[in-house]
């Protein structure tokens, strides 16, 4: 099975969603415990949520293996996102109620880590950085969207319940001022909703390693709060009027970007 589905579009914007994929292969869930098995940490149903996406001309990358195979928002050298806090490694042996994920015995070691690196996280690497240059090479900037979305309440990582938006520009480093004022003047438009801009969540490996602002690549993430378009449980269920109430700021969002990116090539903003 491939590691990830390539949905082409034809403006400057380039959506990864690294973590919605649910697969893991027979041989790694042998060793993995039960409730492993119900990938609980899946950032679920982004692609579901942001079925608009490929209308507003965005290219859209997909994975379809779990995190818990291993996480491609993670260095692959296993490098800490946030030092000194509570970090899930690149291939994660707990989850985000820090319960073991493996049986007894059965944790990967680092061969292990290497070889699901080789298989799973280098080809998805592969076909985002390959993507971002042609979309560079054609309109002279490329604008990446990481999407992710997480439990509203997760002691391991945060105190008290997540803000609903979670804009993270690697601290301003991945991505230009100008273009995240406007996306967290869209995000904060709206006063049913809570705002935080690189709070706790500043973007991950993706963000941080692909924004390159002066090389004319701009990077943000939205950690989404779950109870923005689901009941979390477990299980996490979809709920279809939530997600039509907070679709449109999500849609604005990723207009403001393509806009953004198109006004900076110079090109008719519907593009």
């Amino acid at each position: 099975m491939e590691v990830c589905d390539l949905q082409p579009g034809d403006t400057p914007l380039v959506m990864s969603i690294p973590h919605v994929g649910e697969a893991i292969p027979p041989d790694l869930a042998a060793g993995m415990t039960p409730d492993a098995l119900t990938v609980p940490d899946t950032d679920w149903y982004l692609d579901r949520l942001y079925d608009f996406a490929g209308a507003l001309g965005a290219t859209v990358l997909k994975a379809r293996y779990s995190r818990y195979v291993i996480d491609l928002n993670r260095d692959p050298e296993g490098r800490p996102l946030y030092p000194g806090a509570s970090n899930t490694e690149l291939v994660p042996t707990t989850g985000f109620d820090d319960a073991p994920l493996y049986k007894r015995g059965a944790a990967p070691d680092a061969k292990d880590v290497a070889r699901r690196r080789a298989a799973f996280w280098t080809p998805y690497h592969d076909r985002l950085a390959a993507t971002l240059e042609r979309v560079r090479g054609r309109f002279g900037i490329a604008v990446l969207f990481d999407c992710h979305s997480i439990r509203s309440h997760v002691p391991r990582f945060f105190d008290g319940r997540l803000p609903d938006f979670n804009l993270g520009t690697g601290g301003g480093t991945a991505c230009d001022p100008d273009l995240t004022a406007r996306l967290a003047a869209v995000l904060g438009a709206d006063p049913r909703y809570s705002l935080a801009v690189d709070g706790r969540f500043k973007g991950g490996y993706i963000t941080r390693h692909y924004g390159r602002p002066g090389a004319g690549v701009h990077a943000f993430q939205l950690e989404l709060a779950q109870v923005t378009y689901a009941e979390e449980g477990p299980p996490c269920v979809f709920d279809d009027g939530l997600a039509a109430e907070v679709r449109p700021a999500l849609k604005r969002m990723l207009e403001t970007a393509r806009n953004w990116a198109a006004e900076r090539a110079g090109r008719d903003p519907s593009i």
